[in-house]
């Protein structure tokens, strides 16, 4: 087990640099229980204005488990506060899967130091991890 999430690692470090395109904002799901991509996941973005979550884009996972292009619009990401909600419960049950989370927020801040934000999910039925890739 220790082994494929050490290779489950090596491959996310290893293609996410090649994922580093215009937009400043992707992320991609890897299904930790057999080591394949998270396809057909929807992803939703909201930034935090003034006390309110403001819906700025959604997509779904490709046959990588990516969305390498989640930000609205081409250019640079403005600093503040952001929430990725990964829609888990629904991808899960399409799979015929039970799981613990329906749906798992990720929030994230942008201070302006770095140009591409990428937020990788390692997925299970009962569990997840993510951190701030590059």
């Amino acid at each position: 087990m220790f082994k494929k999430i050490i290779a489950i690692l090596f491959l996310l470090a290893q293609s996410v640099t090649s994922f580093a395109a215009d937009n400043p904002l992707s992320v991609h799901v890897l299904n930790m229980q057999n080591g394949l991509p998270g396809v057909g996941i929807e992803v939703n973005l909201e930034y935090y204005d003034n006390g309110n979550w403001v819906s700025l884009n959604a997509g779904t996972t490709n046959q990588q488990g990516r969305i390498t292009a989640l930000y609205p619009s081409e250019g640079t990401i403005k600093e503040g506060v952001y929430k990725v909600t990964f829609k888990t419960g629904d991808w899960m049950n399409g799979q015929n899967v039970k799981t613990f989370f329906p749906e798992i927020p990720v929030i994230f801040k942008v201070d302006g130091t770095l140009s591409h934000y990428h937020i990788p999910l390692l997925l299970s039925p009962f569990g997840y991890s993510t951190y701030r890739g590059n």
